[in-house]
């Protein structure tokens, strides 16, 4: 049962986010949330707070407007003081320049007593949000080209 209602939580989560929603992920996150993104651009990097994270939401709100995500496969291990989750997901988007925008990717999150204390993302192509970043701030999106948010 514990499982069903974590994968609910999981999917009511991401839902969120397709709506440009990231309260339902934030009220999940302890203060110390470990969140990391890869590549060396705007959103790439390591954030350790919940602070940090929310920034980070906002920017790729700002940068990915419209941006959707389908989860594809969901799998939860673990008891409640040790949860761990993989959600496999595929996202499209239409970005401020025009262009579609297309990837796959899974995240790896952990839960303990219910909150989140680390999601990491794994892009299949990590060349296309590079890439996309780049047609952003070739169309004069200063943010696009701005360092990573990162906790210090």
């Amino acid at each position: 049962m514990y499982h069903l209602i974590v994968r609910r939580q999981i999917r009511r989560a991401f839902a969120a986010l397709s709506r440009g929603d990231a309260d339902a992920l934030l009220a999940q996150m302890g203060p110390d949330v470990h969140h990391r993104f890869p590549g060396e651009h705007a959103l790439g990097g390591e954030r350790s707070t919940s602070e940090d994270v929310a920034r980070w939401l906002e920017r790729l709100f700002r940068l990915f407007p419209g941006l959707t995500f389908r989860i594809d496969a969901l799998a939860v291990s673990g008891p409640p003081w040790d949860t761990v989750i993989g959600a496999e997901w595929t996202n499209s988007g239409t970005l401020l320049d025009g262009s579609g925008y297309h990837n796959r990717g899974a995240h790896i999150l952990r839960l303990r007593w219910g909150k989140l204390t680390s999601f990491h993302a794994y892009l299949d192509d990590g060349e296309e949000s590079d890439a996309a970043l780049v047609r952003l701030a070739d169309a004069g999106l200063a943010e696009a080209a701005a360092p990573p948010i990162t906790s210090s």
